[in-house]
């Protein structure tokens, strides 16, 4: 991943993607990579910030991918590289859960660990996207509510097939 020195909330996001990184690709969640000897590409200790966006986004992950994919043309959820991805679940979480942070600033930092971690066309593709899940937030619809009546509905459709 990127040898760039982050500090600050940028770093406890770095961490809390690497974090979404390993348990996606491993196919586990967030607590038990936590359980067991996880990497980290900076030699600060994990960061609690990041630990609590970890489990945020793992506790959220179908409603987060919900989002994505109502906001995503062209792209589906298994198409998207595994660090776009899990940065797109990491800032739609700190967007329309975390209230001390600002939207603005959650896209802003993404886009920066998209340059980082990402392709080179990471940070547009998900300044893109986020910025349509933003204008949704910004007209003040509840994104994640919005997705787990979508998941539901779902989940009642294929229970009566």
């Amino acid at each position: 991943m990127s040898s760039q020195k982050f500090v600050g909330r940028t770093l406890a996001r770095s961490q809390a993607l690497q974090l979404l990184f390993q348990a996606d690709i491993n196919d586990q969640t967030v607590e038990e990579i936590l359980q067991g000897p996880y990497a980290l590409s900076q030699d600060d200790p994990l960061d609690e910030y990041g630990e609590k966006l970890a489990l945020g986004v793992d506790q959220k992950r179908s409603e987060l991918d919900a989002v994505i994919s109502a906001s995503s043309t062209n792209w589906t959820i298994d198409r998207m590289p595994l660090v776009d991805r899990n940065l797109l679940r990491l800032a739609i979480y700190e967007m329309a859960a975390v209230d001390e942070v600002a939207v603005a600033v959650s896209i802003d930092e993404s886009v920066e660990l998209a340059k980082a971690y990402g392709t080179d066309e990471s940070s547009r593709f998900v300044n893109g996207l986020l910025g349509k899940v933003a204008t949704d937030i910004e007209a003040g619809y509840d994104v994640l509510a919005l997705a787990q009546d979508d998941n539901k509905e779902e989940e009642a459709k294929e229970g009566e097939e």
